[in-house]
């Protein structure tokens, strides 16, 4: 009895699924926030770590859903970036990009993530071949 009532409720909560993300609108690149070096600067370390903890979170997520036909380089930023930063831990993003922030104090509008990029997943990728 139980088994079937939870086949029962299956199409409710898929239509259920399916109308919350009809109404909630699709999500426009200008409402996700862009966190740069001025909100990094002024960050705790806590903060820093849980903003690297978030995008190392989404590279795994992203790894494992797609291991067993991995995109190629040029459909997907995410095994580049993997590669780039492989051997690097949370601490020494972390320092690396204080670092990179504090030699740069006039580019402090430029992207957290542009700056781990061409910073350290680029000469990563080189090193890392």
């Amino acid at each position: 009895m139980t088994m079937r009532l939870g086949l029962d409720l299956r199409p409710a909560l898929f239509a259920a699924c399916m109308a919350l993300a009809v109404l909630a609108g699709p999500v426009r690149a200008e409402e996700v926030p862009i966190v740069t070096g001025e909100q990094w600067t002024q960050s705790t370390p806590q903060v820093k770590k849980v903003y690297l903890v978030g995008m190392a979170n989404v590279i795994q997520v992203e790894t494992a859903y797609s291991a067993g036909n991995p995109p190629a380089d040029a459909q997907s930023f995410v095994p580049r970036f993997a590669r780039g930063l492989k051997g690097q831990t949370l601490d020494s993003v972390m320092a690396a990009v204080d670092g990179w922030y504090a030699k740069n104090p006039g580019r402090l509008q430029r992207p957290v993530i542009e700056t781990i990029w061409f910073e350290m997943v680029v000469p990563g990728l080189q090193k890392n071949k």
